[in-house]
């Protein structure tokens, strides 16, 4: 028996103001040549977002293998928490709420008297790439505060 997987599959689209969305004809495609294939496309797992400006009447839901897709106000692309508003508020949360768990177990590790070089090797292991991740997509657009936060969850 073989199995198949595709993961992580993003489509994207422009539509200008007065325009009609294909996004569903683009779906129907893909699954069609999913069939083909002989691999599956889970309707339940997919996502939609919408981002910019949306007219008063949205884009109808797109359907999936006879399921109606969520649409969703963020989600997470390759470790990336991306928001239809653009702004990395919820990245910069996640982050640093993941980046917090694993600096209290290294506060464990301190307390059980570690070496000093297993801690340093803990943290540029396992905390500093949490901080760290693809952060030339997100650094450059911070807020001040957002950057402060960063900052303090490193000192502690």
């Amino acid at each position: 028996m073989t199995h198949k997987y595709i993961g992580n599959l993003t489509l994207s689209e422009i539509v200008a103001k007065s325009a009609t969305s294909h996004m569903q004809i683009y779906c129907d495609e893909i699954i069609q040549q999913s069939e083909q294939a002989r691999m599956n496309i889970n309707g339940h797992k997919t996502k939609e977002m919408l981002i910019g400006s949306i007219s008063k009447d949205p884009p109808p839901h797109l359907m999936l293998c006879g399921v109606t897709v969520d649409r969703v106000t963020t989600f997470k692309l390759l470790g990336i928490h991306v928001s239809s508003n653009l702004k990395w508020t919820d990245h910069v949360d996640a982050m640093v709420s993941n980046a917090a768990s694993r600096l209290h177990f290294m506060k464990q590790l301190n307390r059980a008297d570690a070496p000093i070089r297993d801690l340093l090797h803990f943290y540029t292991t396992i905390v500093w790439p949490i901080l760290e991740y693809a952060s030339l997509v997100w650094h450059s657009e911070l807020t001040a505060r957002q950057s402060k936060v960063i900052e303090d969850i490193q000192k502690c």
